[in-house]
């Protein structure tokens, strides 16, 4: 069983709670887990690891319904580019935990930055270049396991329905999130402790998924989007300490 103390679990059951929402198209929700998930663990390096098999839960719940409207077309030219990124980031995890929390924070940052700019520009035109957007997803998500907004660009590039676009992600994350499972096997972040944290974490999850509809249906989009925004500024404070 983690050691941890109550304030910890709980945060760490909202961080798969908030996975699971993330999953069934809330946007945004995602970018507040990796800096939470850091002060949940309390290791930067570790915490990529605790939180990668919550994530490829939620993504299992996610290509499931999302099964029949996948573009896996729009993904082939990103392949050797993602795979890049994530060599990238798995030369980085071997620096200094205080370095890898820092550069976190550059990154939680600069995806809140992408995610308010496409926010606040309803039509944005974006050039879909697979080598950019690739390696910065690669790199994020093996770091800091959040990629989401830079790959939410790169698909909004592409044009798809909103249905194949929610698809489509969630099979590209569901894909990655297994390619760069090694990379945390290699530098040794499982344990048996990292194993019983997400397998107690998978109800937050379950419940995230069923929940996050309702939350967006009942909770005004505006007010959703600045509680998300809000609590992933402060989260990013503390890694930059």
């Amino acid at each position: 069983m983690p050691h941890l103390a109550p304030w910890q679990w709980l945060l760490g059951i909202f961080c798969a709670f908030m996975i699971g929402v993330a999953k069934t198209g809330a946007p945004g929700v995602g970018t507040m887990v990796a800096p939470l998930m850091v002060l949940t663990v309390g290791d930067a390096r570790l915490a990529a690891a605790w939180t990668l098999p919550v994530l490829s839960t939620a993504d299992v719940f996610a290509v499931t319904y999302w099964r029949r409207h996948a573009e896996a077309r729009q993904l082939f030219s990103l392949i050797p580019w993602v795979l890049a990124g994530i060599a990238g980031g798995a030369v980085a995890l071997s620096l200094n935990e205080q370095v890898i929390r820092r550069i976190i924070g550059v990154i939680i940052v600069g995806m809140v930055v992408v995610y308010l700019w496409r926010r606040f520009s309803p039509a944005p035109q974006v050039a879909g270049n697979p080598a950019f957007y690739g390696i910065c997803t690669g790199f994020a998500t093996t770091v800091a396991n959040a990629a989401g907004p830079v790959m939410n660009l790169y698909l909004l590039s592409r044009k798809l329905p909103k249905e194949k676009f929610v698809a489509t992600g969630a099979w590209f994350f569901f894909v990655v999130n297994l390619v760069k499972s090694p990379v945390y096997a290699w530098y040794h972040l499982y344990s048996q402790a990292s194993l019983v944290f997400d397998l107690l974490m998978v109800p937050a999850v379950l419940a995230g998924a069923l929940a996050g509809r309702w939350l967006i249906r009942h909770m005004a989009q505006s007010v959703f989007e600045v509680l998300v925004i809000a609590l992933t500024a402060v989260s990013c404070l503390f890694l930059f300490r």
